[in-house]
């Protein structure tokens, strides 16, 4: 019997899998990961960027990232400006750096150009062997807590306090009650394993933001279909010149921003294809995954496009895992997914009216998922503990996840040494710890 196009194309058979279970696979990876649509937006938008043009960004980039994994790699992955990354270059790199969001999105292209290369190398994957698995794990948890205190922040429940830094907010404030009731309802739909949950939640605390007077309505009517003003607003030229004395001491702090933009999104790929690969039984013997160079490639591809679009680093998402637990096992799985973003460029005019305090509670959830990667650290042995610590440490309470990272991969160096744990310390991590060294020391920052 002769197969189908599309079985030929994704090979369905061999995957045991049929074009039903990757639809509805599709459809069930993009109901759980779209509430990015309306947090990317949100969150950029604190950055100076124009809101209804970020939202199309995200949607499209999101629909190019999803439909190369599909139609290139062949697996049931999809990809959107990630979670973290984005807080990234809205608090670390635009607000605390001093950037400008279109400087930023020129560290966005060369680190997806980079990205390119260090794939079509295969160096890619040797780099990220280079971090130990205690500091990756710290990576996600740190990232975690960074998410949930600007979720925090955004719903008002955590605020300024001259006196402790910070304070809790008032509960007698229409926004914040909005906002408790959303991260309870989220809550409650998670722990009942609602599939959509985080969408499902945005979408209610809207609703519910309405009659209390939080949801402002009037602005649906202003949405556009222009991308124009964040499209190729790459500021390449600022990026080298931002205020630095010397053209080494400029290519050293451009040199930071990529680099730490482009760890975060390799934790996040990698841990995401493994770990979610792993799930849906695609590993083989040796534990790889089959056409992880492609999905890398996708990953890479997308991170550019998504900077030329207008977003910030376009990552694998870990929501594909609902998709995989419903079967999904082909790029059939992405296509489906890929074609819903691109179909989701037409709910802008509901977007636009999605208040921080819905997106808020979505944060503070994702930031719960993230916490989890902690349990893979082993805090009985301190030269492991001691760097991780630091790392989910100082995410939060320096409000810079490349701080984080930086940190924990110095004290990563030195506690080995301390300890004659050299052996454990891979070349590449000597050369990351004097780079963060310079950059605090003697580097503007």
């Amino acid at each position: 019997m002769a197969k189908s196009f599309l079985d030929s194309q994704f090979k369905l058979t061999e995957n045991k899998t049929n074009v039903k279970t990757e639809i509805i696979a599709g459809i069930t990876t993009f109901v759980t990961m779209a509430y990015i649509l309306f947090v990317n937006p949100d969150m950029l938008s604190i950055a100076g960027m124009d809101y209804n043009s970020v939202f199309l960004a995200t949607c499209l980039s999101a629909a190019v990232g999803t439909l190369i994994m599909g139609l290139y790699a062949n697996l049931p992955f999809a990809q959107a400006p990630g979670m973290g990354l984005n807080a990234f270059f809205t608090f670390g790199v635009v607000l605390t750096l001093g950037y400008t969001w279109q400087q930023a999105l020129a560290a966005i292209f060369i680190s997806g150009i980079l990205f390119i290369i260090l794939t079509i190398t295969g160096a890619r994957e040797a780099i990220v062997e280079a971090i130990p698995n205690s500091l990756k794990h710290a990576i996600g948890g740190g990232i975690g807590l960074f998410i949930a205190l600007i979720g925090l922040k955004n719903a008002g429940i955590v605020v300024a306090n001259e006196a402790t830094l910070v304070g809790l907010g008032s509960f007698t404030d229409s926004a914040v009650i909005l906002a408790v009731i959303g991260i309870a309802l989220t809550g409650v739909l998670m722990a009942l394993k609602v599939r959509g949950s985080i969408l499902i939640g945005i979408v209610a605390t809207t609703l519910l933001g309405i009659p209390m007077g939080v949801t402002n309505t009037s602005i649906v009517n202003s949405f556009s279909l222009d991308i124009t003003p964040t499209l190729f607003k790459m500021d390449f030229v600022g990026l080298l010149k931002l205020g630095e004395a010397s053209v080494v001491g400029a290519l050293a702090s451009v040199a930071t921003v990529v680099i730490s933009f482009s760890l975060v999104d390799m934790f996040d790929t990698i841990g995401t294809l493994i770990g979610t690969g792993q799930k849906a039984g695609m590993l083989d013997e040796k534990g790889k995954l089959p056409n992880m160079d492609r999905a890398l490639l996708a990953d890479a591809v997308a991170t550019s496009v998504g900077a030329m679009l207008g977003t910030s680093t376009v990552t694998t998402y870990v929501e594909s895992a609902a998709g995989v637990a419903e079967g999904g096992k082909t790029g059939l799985t992405a296509v489906t997914t890929g074609v819903l973003f691109l179909l989701s460029v037409f709910l802008a005019p509901i977007a636009l009216m999605i208040p921080s305090e819905a997106t808020a509670p979505a944060l503070i959830i994702v930031g719960v998922l993230m916490m989890g990667a902690v349990k893979g650290i082993n805090f009985d042995d301190f030269s492991e503990a001691l760097p991780a610590f630091f790392t989910i440490a100082m995410m939060p309470f320096t409000y810079s996840i490349a701080n984080g990272i930086a940190i924990g991969i110095i004290f990563y160096c030195i506690t080995k040494l301390a300890v004659g744990k050299s052996k454990e310390i891979h070349p590449t991590m000597y050369l990351l710890a004097i780079l963060f060294i310079l950059r605090f020391t003697i580097l503007p920052h």
